[in-house]
């Protein structure tokens, strides 16, 4: 077995950005990302997020393409969504993502801002690069 260490941060957001990511639908979004990620042999180091956008630290095997990985894990936790709620309107993400890959020396600084996301955000104490989805 090949040896590596891949550390990427994604961003990804709600289509048209709208506050859709309730309460209740957390943990939910963040179990699925989870599942998904260890079925593609990916590992979440944190995951966390606010009502319009999830960021996730994970390690991505070389033999997964990033955008392979992003796509299983927006699809799985949206259809997660979809299963265990009753919603007028389904949910659904916004075309995307952003990534930034980082190396070890910066996974605890990552994790640190995954982890603490509703404390950025209310605070304003944003960091641009790892918020950023589009050009």
């Amino acid at each position: 077995m090949p040896y590596w260490k891949c550390y990427y941060h994604l961003v990804w957001t709600t289509k048209y950005r709208e506050p859709a990511i309730l309460p209740p639908y957390e943990p939910v979004i963040f179990e699925a990302i989870k599942q998904k990620a260890q079925e593609l042999k990916c590992a979440v180091l944190a995951v966390n997020g606010v009502d319009d956008h999830v960021h996730v630290a994970i390690t991505i095997a070389p033999a997964v393409a990033v955008a392979t990985c992003v796509g299983s894990l927006k699809g799985a936790s949206s259809r997660a969504v979809n299963t265990n709620f009753e919603r007028e309107r389904r949910f659904h993400w916004q075309e995307g993502y952003g990534v930034l890959s980082f190396g070890e020396k910066a996974l605890a600084a990552v994790i640190d801002y995954v982890e603490r996301q509703k404390e950025h955000h209310a605070r304003q104490a944003l960091n641009r690069h790892l918020e950023r989805v589009d050009d």
